[in-house]
């Protein structure tokens, strides 16, 4: 007898779903039977992601708002429980990239960086805790390499990434009394949109190629990759697993800096 999928039933709301890595893992969700809440700013393409799912037999309902407003959040875990019956899982996929010394940086840059890396994270988790503790869920956070390691002109990024890092140890320790799990995934380089969309990286061809030598196996990663780890610490298998931050970036933190 065929095994059911591993989050079959299970409602699970990704952010930053419309690209990237939080796209990868809500599709990934909607193969392994989850209820998929899609949540992102652009509607087009969170509307093709959710006919994708169903398309694929699967569950999923579209979401958009500005994840760093208290509002949409609570409209989001509204929504997951209005036309799921609750919530199971969440990937706080959604942020953002921007280059910048500390020197150059201005505080607006600082704010935007800061607010869509963690602020979001703690907004959406603190509103979703009261339905992940009645279902004893488990959360992932995106880090990032960066919040393991210090890069230059990227001050307010590494910065944000690695306060995400000791956020999920701290939720970690605040939700085990409640069970639910909370854990945290630090990507090296991964072809998404991240580098693009702000401009930050404007040789993007020529940042990747130089990225093969900078992670010691020789290549950069796919999101697909990361979604693949991103379900197994959402799922049972993980079950006695929580408050670790997961490297998944082809040795890029066990490099020297070039």
């Amino acid at each position: 007898m065929a095994s059911s999928p591993r989050f079959q039933n299970r409602v699970v709301l990704v952010t930053g779903a419309s690209s990237g890595i939080g796209r990868a893992c809500a599709r990934a969700l909607g193969r392994e039977g989850a209820r998929v809440v899609a949540a992102g700013r652009r509607r087009e393409r969170l509307d093709e992601l959710v006919a994708g799912i169903r398309k694929d037999g699967g569950e999923a309902a579209a979401v958009t708002g500005d994840v760093r407003e208290e509002a949409t959040c609570r409209a989001w875990v509204g929504e997951a429980v209005t036309r799921f019956g609750g919530l199971d899982g969440l990937v706080n996929a959604a942020g953002v990239l921007g280059a910048g010394s500390v020197i150059e940086t201005t505080p607006a840059e600082w704010d935007r960086q800061m607010t869509s890396n963690l602020r979001s994270i703690f907004l959406l988790t603190r509103v979703a805790a009261p339905e992940l503790i009645q279902r004893k869920g488990s959360v992932v956070n995106l880090s990032s390499v960066a919040g393991m390691r210090p890069y230059a002109n990227l001050a307010a990024y590494c910065v944000s990434k690695a306060a995400v890092d000791m956020y999920t140890r701290c939720a970690a320790l605040d939700f085990a009394p409640h069970g639910v799990r909370v854990n945290a995934v630090n990507p090296g380089v991964v072809v998404t949109e991240l580098h693009t969309v702000t401009q930050a990286v404007p040789d993007y061809a020529g940042f990747l190629e130089r990225s093969k030598t900078t992670h010691p196996i020789g290549r950069v990663g796919q999101a697909e990759e990361v979604a693949t780890l991103v379900l197994f610490l959402l799922g049972e298998d993980a079950g006695w697993i929580t408050g670790v931050t997961y490297s998944i970036d082809g040795g890029r933190a066990l490099a020297s800096a070039r």
